[in-house]
């Protein structure tokens, strides 16, 4: 794409900003950021290029909390190319943001992506890689999922501070099973820290989600997936989601890792405000079906999903626009809890809503321009148009 210098106006959109939706106002993008928001287009500014969003919907641009990889690549590839190839392709899906997601696998292996993305250039038109998300291996042997099992440890706060060294301190989230901290000295320390717990890949009851709550944990990961269901007599992690405040919980909505049936409980038990739509895609996604490849182990790929040998998911290949359409199609879900559960949830959780996940004056000039069908046809990162639909 060539290269991009002029401010933009969006002009005659619907625009879902901090606190309202606004109609005949025009947005201003100048520097990287929202500008100005006006209430008319007599704005005096040379060399502006113009967006018509006339009969479409502008909100802030999508945060992706958990992606491994995409279009070939995998954020433990650990080369610069990786993280470039899916921060190019993001956008395309409407996202402007996202955490570069490590899997479990040999301490070698997990410190080579970590140095990889502490030194990763942010580069324009692409998605801005905003930090990592540490998936293990600090887990439930029990809940393993999709990571190798061989390589999964012990809480251990001495390598933690090693690897946080060798990240220059990128590391957002952390997903452990709580269950393994006896007495939560550890998340206590990453809590300190500034850092976003999350429970996952867990075979906590209901009574141990309650006490790392107390000890800081603020987050499901993936919902429903790799964790402790709802029993009538111990509700487990996913009745923690439903009953704990405190929590945001993560959600893979491809109606395939959560039935679309289940989708429509989760909302209308934890609603908008405590979803964060994510897609934990991998390597595959975009690229169709076929054999690939996740933590060293072997993956297909089919129309819909993504396995191991055995059948277990591995990931997904779901893009976060599809995500988001599923949740809209479930009853009750306007595009206001679409914001929330796409960009204003996380932003909060991972403590960047100062410049990221509302539309405000001030604030970094990521947006969706899309129109009633959630189709994008424009993905604008930090003030360029990084992805234009048809």
């Amino acid at each position: 794409m060539t290269q991009q210098q002029s401010p933009i106006l969006i002009k005659n959109g619907t625009i879902y900003s901090e606190n309202s939706i606004l109609k005949n106002v025009s947005l201003l993008l100048k520097e990287g950021e929202i500008a100005r928001i006006v209430s008319d287009d007599d704005i005096n500014v040379d060399d502006l290029t113009v967006i018509d969003a006339t009969d479409l919907h502008v909100i802030p641009g999508f945060i992706d909390g958990h992606i491994h990889g995409a279009r070939g690549y995998d954020v433990m590839d650990a080369s610069e190319e990786a993280l470039d190839a899916i921060a190019h392709y993001l956008p395309q899906e409407g996202v402007t943001s996202f955490l570069a997601t490590t899997i479990t696998q040999s301490f070698e292996n997990i410190e080579k992506a970590l140095v990889n993305v502490a030194k990763f250039p942010n580069k324009p038109y692409q998605a801005e890689l905003i930090g990592i998300h540490l998936e293990g291996p600090f887990i439930n042997e029990k809940m393993a999922g999709a990571q190798p099992k061989k390589y999964i440890i012990q809480p251990n706060k001495e390598l933690f501070k090693k690897w946080q060294k060798l990240a220059n301190h990128q590391i957002k989230t952390i997903t452990i099973a709580p269950e393994l901290d006896i007495d939560g000295e550890f998340i206590h320390y990453l809590v300190e820290e500034g850092i976003n717990v999350s429970a996952g890949h867990t075979d906590a009851s209901f009574d141990e989600m309650k006490e790392a709550v107390q000890h800081g944990v603020r987050q499901l990961t993936h919902l429903c997936n790799a964790m402790k269901g709802i029993h009538h007599r111990d509700i487990g992690a996913v009745g923690a989601a439903f009953q704990l405040r405190p929590l945001r919980s993560e959600l893979i909505a491809d109606g395939v890792h959560v039935s679309k049936e289940m989708l429509q409980i989760i909302y209308n038990n934890i609603g908008s405000d405590r979803i964060i739509l994510i897609t934990d895609a991998i390597r595959a996604k975009a690229l169709g079906s076929g054999n690939y490849e996740l933590g060293g182990q072997p993956v297909k790929v089919l129309v819909d999903k993504a396995i191991l040998h055995d059948g277990t998911l591995a990931g997904s290949i779901l893009k976060m626009q599809d995500a988001a359409f599923q949740m809209f199609n479930l009853d009750g879900v306007t595009i206001q809890d679409i914001v929330k559960m796409t960009s204003t949830n996380i932003a909060k959780q991972l403590g960047i809503d100062d410049r990221k996940g509302v539309i405000a004056e001030g604030k970094d000039a990521d947006l969706v321009v899309m129109d009633s069908k959630l189709t994008i046809k424009y993905t604008i990162c930090r003030g360029q148009i990084s992805y234009k639909g048809n």
